[in-house]
């Protein structure tokens, strides 16, 4: 099976969006996202594309995925359940799982990594949350120092996380 690993970026609460869209654009987080998907595969849900704002990232092999079967995104490949994109990855494949909420839920099970990027807010009325981080399940392998993005002024830091696998 291909290396699943998520990517996020959520509150304090672990909010990751409002009204299809993420809470914050945080430059220095972008930038952060781009160098670690850049060369892999990443996987989405229908309404994380639609909010790209130039369309499928490039450098990147875009799965996305949706109920609808009449749906198409130039450039990327359209998958309709989850078992689908297990199946049409490489065994040496990076895959990263970027969102939404649903997806998130979906591959957590799979997943072997996590890349956290913890915002140091509170948002106003979410509506779209990453699936709770058990800490039997998952052990902390990196944390960054505190930062500040120098556009947003908003306060940071990425957090790694390793499954722990149980005998």
């Amino acid at each position: 099976m291909a290396q699943i690993s998520m990517i996020v970026a959520t509150d304090k609460n672990g909010a990751i969006g409002k009204n299809g869209d993420q809470l914050i654009y945080i430059s220095d987080d972008l930038k952060h996202f781009k160098a670690i998907t850049s060369g892999h595969t990443v996987v989405m849900g229908r309404k994380t594309s639609e909010a790209l704002p130039k369309g499928i990232l490039p450098n990147r092999r875009n799965i996305i995925l949706t109920r609808s079967t009449t749906w198409e995104q130039e450039g990327a490949e359209i998958v309709h359940i989850d078992i689908d994109v297990l199946a049409i990855t490489n065994s040496d494949e990076q895959v990263y799982v970027i969102g939404g909420g649903e997806i998130y839920k979906l591959f957590m099970p799979f997943a072997q990594r996590l890349f956290v990027t913890e915002i140091d807010m509170i948002a106003e009325s979410p509506d779209t949350y990453f699936p709770p981080i058990n800490s039997n399940d998952w052990k902390i392998v990196n944390t960054s120092d505190w930062l500040v993005d120098e556009k947003s002024n908003v306060r940071f830091r990425y957090v790694d996380y390793e499954r722990i696998y149980h005998e």
